[in-house]
């Protein structure tokens, strides 16, 4: 008998065709230079170079090798130091509300709304109220979290007011109005005043505040003595009105998402 054990019998592979490539495991996520291009920053091309200039970072790190791929959900893509919104989960609109216009989804008593402003079959909600009387910038946006963030008081992102008033305002005045105003729900105090043009009958301010509550800047001039014409909201945070015509809204850009996601700690 032959001392030699048996042995065992492997399971036999199949031989790979001659010229056949191993098949590569899938890459999640879309190349980098797409997911700057489908964000309207620059044309596919355009976004290789900025990446080739060493301009573009992922999460804090700058790229300079083309192909990479990211995640548009989860990746803070920035160009030139400053984030850029390529997440296509959401949309942003910049609105110039014109007087008569109410800041709410819908209103009981038919008057037309902020969102009869904006063409967009997404569901957005206001950031933020003005009152009808008030013209100027209104943002609206499906994401929620933003929302909350950009209007609660702890956050303290600037809503910066120009403001018509009736007199010609003092220095002092300015001065008690950045010092704080005692109203019938507590103290409000502005953040800035500058005073842009006095005459004889009224004045031009400029006022940054960074609360929301009702009627506050109103109310607060009022309180001291130089009650509104006519109030004008021209940026909130980052976003400005600029030339926007009144009636009319904009699709905010990618610069301008990536700014007010970072002031709400987004």
């Amino acid at each position: 008998m032959s001392s030699n054990p048996k042995r065992r019998q492997q399971p036999r592979r199949r031989a790979r065709p001659s010229g056949a490539t191993p098949p590569k495991p899938a890459v999640e996520g879309q190349r980098l230079q797409k997911v700057i291009a489908a964000a309207g920053v620059a044309s596919r091309r355009a976004a290789e170079e900025l990446i080739e200039q060493g301009r573009v970072s992922v999460d804090g790190r700058v790229v300079r090798v083309q192909g990479m791929r990211v995640d548009p959900a989860r990746a803070r893509i920035e160009v030139d130091g400053e984030r850029i919104n390529v997440d296509p989960r959401h949309v942003y609109f910049a609105l110039n509300k014109p007087a008569g216009v109410v800041t709410t989804a819908a209103d009981p008593r038919g008057r037309p709304t902020v969102l009869d402003l904006v063409r967009t079959h997404r569901r957005v909600v206001p950031v933020g109220r003005l009152d009808a009387n008030t013209l100027g910038l209104v943002l609206l946006t499906d994401h929620g979290e933003l929302v909350h963030r950009l209007a609660h008081p702890r956050f303290q992102v600037p809503r910066v007011y120009a403001a018509e008033v009736r007199g010609t305002m003092s220095r002092e005045a300015a001065v008690e109005l950045r010092k704080g105003v005692r109203l019938e729900d507590g103290v409000a105090l502005a953040h800035t005043v500058k005073i842009r043009r006095r005459a004889a009958s009224r004045s031009l301010i400029e006022i940054t505040m960074t609360e929301g509550r009702k009627h506050e800047v109103r109310r607060m001039l009022d309180a001291v003595g130089f009650p509104v014409i006519e109030l004008v909201r021209i940026s909130f945070g980052p976003v400005s009105l600029g030339t926007l015509a009144s009636g009319k809204s904009r699709k905010l850009t990618p610069e301008e998402v990536g700014r007010l996601l970072a002031v709400a700690g987004l």
